[in-house]
């Protein structure tokens, strides 16, 4: 009898998991309502919505984010019971459930929600996990990186010289053509640009909304690193967690039950083949060579060919496995370049975000990191040694994926693409930097002299 209740009292668990989950789900985002309109005048908290000290708004942080926690796990435990419970269940958790060992008169659990009161809650806990959502704020960093481009007829000189100094000038040049630039620097007042940048220094210094807006500058910079930082490490670790799990726990797998251990490949190459012939060769020849200097008795011509068959088939062995291997990691990389592919496609405003990052990084070098990070780049790559580099690159690829190797190509490959690559980089010296940095193309011909 104590078993049978167990059966039913777990099967009622079970059944109104769903209910429970988006219960408590619910009641958390109703406890961070309650904290926003009590202590943060019913916004989202944010130190800016209420005067805090910073101790005393990571006081609320630190509560805000354990709602926030409960609120999103109970939500996905309620995806996923739901899930799990087929139509007929889910239907049957709606009626009234009796125990037939229990009393007829008690009901064993309580009938479940109504639809309409699901999705009720359902909306509600969307609308305060929306205020908090890292999606909304990244909506807001594009905004604030992608503002709307001045139409160039409006700009003035003056204006760029009040509105804007330093790298903000530089970029607002570069998204402007260059018929536009010679029209700006053509351009001339009775009071020279410095003057009128200093007053308009002092009168942001003196604007009450200075403070508010270098704290918003603040918060999206930290914002901005932080997902830069999340983007890239996410590029990295997708393809190649992609790559290996999927040659541990998917190819290598199906690979070893499909594909009959007699009709597995040896040698996928002419390379390897010749590999193993030299390292058999090698290996008779010092069998020979031991017993010629005396370290080893004469050994019978059946012997030595058993031993001989043994390394065979040991190199054999070998050798298949790096066949086998090479054509894992075919297949493999290409399901890590399709997964690096469909993160890019579906990051769009991250990787504007990453961009602006990356400007915001070399905007901020001086003009000898600039000028040192480029010769460092175009020696390491371009340069009068990078042929050996790319040699054994080409290599190194050509053996992960079981390619043969080719002396034309390699020759070609580094005959070629080194100068292509060396003619962009000058191309964009001479077509963005010299107009962003004119004085970082100054030094980088100082330094390259």
């Amino acid at each position: 009898m104590g078993f049978i209740n167990f059966l039913y009292s777990s099967n009622e668990w079970f059944l109104k998991t769903p209910e429970r989950s988006l219960d408590e789900a619910y009641k958390a985002a109703l406890k961070i309502k309650q904290l926003e309109d009590e202590h943060f005048n019913g916004q989202k908290v944010a130190i800016e919505s209420a005067n805090y000290g910073s101790n005393t708004f990571k006081y609320f942080q630190e509560d805000l984010n354990k709602l926030l926690g409960t609120v999103k796990g109970r939500l996905a435990e309620f995806r996923v019971s739901r899930s799990l419970l087929s139509p007929g269940e889910l239907q049957q958790a709606k009626v009234t459930r009796l125990n037939p060992l229990q009393d007829k008169s008690r009901p064993s659990a309580e009938s479940q929600l109504p639809p309409s009161i699901i999705i009720n809650k359902l909306n509600f806990i969307d609308e305060i996990l929306a205020r908090y959502s890292g999606r909304l704020e990244m909506d807001e960093l594009v905004r604030v990186i992608r503002p709307a481009r001045p139409a160039p007829e409006s700009l003035n000189s003056g204006e760029i010289a009040n509105n804007f100094s330093g790298g903000e000038r530089s970029q607002l040049v570069d998204q402007m053509g260059e018929s536009d630039l010679g029209n700006l620097s053509d351009s001339t007042g009775l009071v020279p640009r410095s003057i009128l940048g200093t007053f308009a220094k002092i009168q942001r210094d003196l604007d009450p909304k200075s403070e508010q807006e270098y704290v918003n500058k603040y918060r999206n910079s930290k914002l901005k690193t932080s997902i830069s930082v999340k983007f890239i490490l996410i590029l990295i670790i997708v393809p190649i967690l992609t790559q290996q799990l999927s040659k541990a726990f998917v190819i290598t797998p199906l690979m070893d039950r499909f594909i009959p251990p007699q009709s597995k490949i040896i040698f996928i190459n002419q390379d390897l083949q010749k590999e193993a012939l030299e390292e058999l060769e090698r290996f008779q020849r010092g069998l020979e060579f031991q017993v010629f200097i005396g370290n080893s008795p004469e050994i019978p011509a059946e012997e030595k060919a058993e031993k001989v068959k043994e390394k065979a088939n040991e190199i054999a062995e070998e050798y298949g496995r790096r066949s086998n291997d090479a054509i894992k990691n075919i297949i493999a990389d290409s399901l890590s370049i399709i997964a690096f592919t469909l993160v890019l496609l579906n990051s769009k405003k991250s990787l504007i975000i990453l961009k602006s990052f990356f400007d915001d990084i070399a905007y901020g070098l001086s003009d000898s990191a600039k000028a040192f990070i480029i010769i460092l780049f175009t020696d390491i790559f371009v340069g009068f040694h990078s042929p050996h580099g790319w040699e054994i690159i080409i290599e190194r690829t050509f053996n992960h994926l079981g390619l043969a190797e080719n002396r034309d190509f390699t020759f070609l490959f580094i005959a070629t693409f080194p100068v292509i690559l060396d003619s962009i980089i000058k191309y964009w010296i001479f077509r963005y930097l010299n107009r962003i940095s004119p004085s970082a193309v100054a030094t980088y011909k100082n330094m390259n002299e």
